[in-house]
């Protein structure tokens, strides 16, 4: 049983349909009422009152039109014709106007419990997705220049979803879009020349055009240019030139990419280069394939999609009257190599705010050549805040610019900023406090969690020490395990691969770092009001192995979230 929420409720539906079948012995109803009794989904939910049980469902108000009886009497017939042996349903009640109530037997924890034990670092894998192909996308930087904070928390977001549809069961492509063709490496060419010839004839030699790239990493890429070449492209045409320092300048960065991703514990499957589907003909091919939907029309010599037919304020243009592809056509032809050429079933992509037109034009873009535009799903993340001492941080005391990926990493650490950039659901703005971050307290979430960790290491460790070690699960009565705190402790442990399956399917890996923040808070509880070394040896031991099983679970977050699990703090 690896989800016993998700185990549980088909337990429960199976019984209240089951008695539905035989709901004539109760109430007069015809055999084609029942018919369509049973075709209506059976729906349970978890009571946000425990005192309404562990689990409720509204069935009988769902069935007042198809038996045209009161949900009062259908609910008592559901719960008259009930066949619990077997189950872990203890006991049954009617609340408020007919929703039917579950109690269950303490037994049903103890038993995932000890899956959990069993299971180990395999705890809350599933099959749902099935092995599925899905491919991630994110982060996808302009390698123009050095990666900034939304990248930084589109990394910790897209890294920590792979992992999440991973355990759910899919088959996960991790995959980084590398825009080395196209507007924008045409002014990092020219801002590159520019700045080239500046080296090596004076500031006043050239004009640098306000729409170039401003940044200092340009002038740095000039000057190691100068080193290896000196000024042997000044004789040379403009072109030669150009493409010798993009040449030198996309390799260089795109190296840094790598690199600062790797640091940042991100190890992409695929590297994709756009000019590749320049190179072997897809973008003209989807291009063709656009002209022949009825969503494409010709205008001032330019070539245009229908976007407002997707609810964007206007039209887009896919080529324009010089005969050259938008980024729009371009990304529409990288989007059908994920469908149709590389045939994953599932393409999610973490996008900044400042997409969020692009969503729907794209899906219909797809719907267009013939790729299904629902099977495309964006998460769209909001724009992150930094704050130090209560002020804003806008700029890097090193370099001068936009604090850098590298820049964060060097300063608060890895685990803080993996951890941070997870808080908060992707489409929420986030705040993010320096100063907490690298504090050494409980206010600190990733601290908390990490000390929670830890702390459960020591309790085991002592215990070692004094020859105290874990017996073989067969031997322990968890039973023993009655105290409210032991009871939310292990509620929520076995709600683990519960929440692997919401987060996969609402893709907000967020879930998790909340999650792992109660587990331990909840730890905390059950350490200061149970004592794990007691006098009584088979409590003690049914203690010390909810010990184990909790520091795990919190080690197997861990891992999603690439954050180490510290043995000492």
């Amino acid at each position: 049983m690896t989800n016993v929420i998700s185990e549980t409720k088909k337990q429960i539906q199976n019984v209240i349909y089951n008695s539905i079948k035989n709901i004539s012995c109760s109430i007069n109803v015809t055999e084609e009422q029942i018919a369509s009794a049973l075709n209506i989904e059976i729906e349970t939910e978890i009571p946000k009152e425990k005192s309404h049980g562990d689990f409720s469902s509204n069935i009988a108000m769902k069935l007042t039109k198809v038996l045209k009886t009161s949900p009062a009497i259908i609910a008592k017939a559901i719960i008259d014709g009930m066949n619990t042996e077997n189950t872990y349903i203890e006991k049954v009640e009617i609340a408020g106007p007919g929703f039917i109530n579950f109690y269950l037997s303490k037994l049903r924890i103890y038993d995932a419990l000890k899956s959990a034990y069993i299971l180990g670092d395999e705890f809350g894998r599933l099959n749902y997705g099935n092995g599925k192909k899905v491919m991630v996308e994110f982060v996808s930087a302009n390698p123009t220049g050095p990666m900034h904070m939304g990248n930084a928390r589109g990394g910790a977001l897209g890294d920590s979803l792979a992992s999440v549809l991973d355990m759910a069961g899919y088959d996960v492509t991790k995959e980084f879009y590398i825009n080395d063709a196209g507007a924008q490496v045409e002014k990092f060419a020219n801002s590159l020349e520019a700045r080239y010839i500046q080296a090596l004839k004076g500031e006043d030699a050239v004009e640098f055009c306000e729409d170039w790239y401003q940044g200092n990493d340009i002038k740095v890429l000039a000057n190691d240019f100068i080193k290896i070449h000196g000024d042997k492209y000044l004789e040379t045409s403009s072109e030669e030139r150009k493409d010798a320092l993009t040449k030198y300048g996309l390799e260089h960065n795109i190296a840094k990419l790598k690199t600062d991703l790797a640091d940042y514990r991100i190890d992409y499957d695929v590297w994709f280069h756009e000019s590749s589907i320049h190179q072997n003909g897809e973008v003209k091919e989807t291009i063709e394939l656009l002209k022949k939907s009825s969503l494409t029309y010709e205008k001032e010599g330019a070539l245009w999609f229908k976007s407002t037919e997707f609810g964007s304020e206007k039209d887009d243009v896919l080529i324009r009257a010089n005969g050259f592809p938008t980024y729009f056509a371009v990304d529409i032809a990288y989007h059908r190599n994920k469908f149709e050429k590389r045939g994953f079933d599932q393409v999610i992509n973490i996008w900044g705010a400042d997409h969020h037109g692009h969503v729907a034009r794209m899906k219909g873009a797809m719907d267009a050549i013939g790729c299904d535009g629902s099977k495309l799903d964006i998460v769209i993340m909001q724009l992150v805040r930094l704050v130090k001492d209560g002020e804003a941080v806008r700029m890097s005391k090193r370099t001068g610019e936009m604090i850098t990926l590298s820049d964060l990493v060097e300063d608060i650490g890895i685990d803080a900023a993996r951890f941070f950039f997870n808080l908060r659901q992707a489409g929420s703005h986030l705040e993010f406090d320096l100063d907490l971050a690298i504090a050494q307290n409980n206010d600190n979430p990733v601290f908390y969690v990490q000390y929670a960790h830890a702390r459960i290491a020591s309790i085991i460790r002592n215990l070692s020490a004094e020859g105290v070690n874990l017996n073989p699960i067969e031997e322990i009565d968890l039973s023993l395990l009655k105290e409210e705190a032991e009871v939310e402790l292990i509620e929520k442990i076995i709600s683990y691969p519960n929440e692997i399956l919401q987060s996969a399917i609402s893709m907000e890996p967020s879930k998790l770092t909340r999650y792992v923040m109660d587990l331990s808070a909840l730890f905390h509880s059950f350490y200061n009001s149970c004592r794990v070394k007691c006098d009584d040896i088979n409590l003690m031991q049914a203690r010390l192995l909810l010990c184990h099983i909790t520091k795990n679970v919190i080690k197997n977050v861990f891992r999603i979230l690439k954050i180490n699990a510290p043995e000492k703090m």
